[in-house]
């Protein structure tokens, strides 16, 4: 077989194969004129409702003093908005049931906070009282906080 032949039996398919991938990937978050606003629209419906409050800034940080949320005591007002940044570390935030019992609509405990900068917000939409929160990987170390919610 020559080379040429090697090529049409087995690299044409492959980029076939690897092209058709791509598409039925890029499916998605594709946009098509006129569908774009029915479509945000659609994937905003499956978020938390939206908060109406202020953005309270929680930084996520590892440094020589340790791991930690800063502030780690937080006052907020029902409709705010915890705003947890990553400063240095890798870090999630979560906000345990067990931590928080008689509570519910909580939010899910975030993806790991891997670049400075990246951010996880949380409406404050879930009722008032004390909710804890903390850092799984960091918790042993004492990565927690609590905010404390009011209406």
């Amino acid at each position: 077989m020559t080379s040429r032949q090697i090529a049409r039996r087995f690299l044409l398919p492959a980029a076939a194969f690897a092209a058709l991938t791509l598409t039925a990937c890029g499916e998605k978050g594709e946009r098509h004129e006129g569908e774009g606003k029915e479509r945000e629209h659609e994937e905003e419906s499956h978020e938390a409702p939206k908060a109406t409050g202020k953005v309270i800034t929680v930084n996520v940080t590892t440094d020589e003093k340790g791991n930690y949320f800063s502030p780690a005591e937080i006052e907020a007002k029902e409709g705010d908005v915890l705003r947890f940044t990553l400063v240095t570390g890798v870090h999630n935030v979560h906000f345990l049931a067990d931590s928080n019992a008689g509570h519910s609509n909580l939010p899910p405990a975030s993806d790991m906070l891997q670049l400075p900068g990246q951010t996880y917000d949380v409406p404050l939409t879930f009722g008032e009282g004390t909710f804890y929160f903390q850092c799984d990987p960091h918790v042993a170390l004492g990565m927690k906080g609590h905010v404390k919610v009011e209406d």
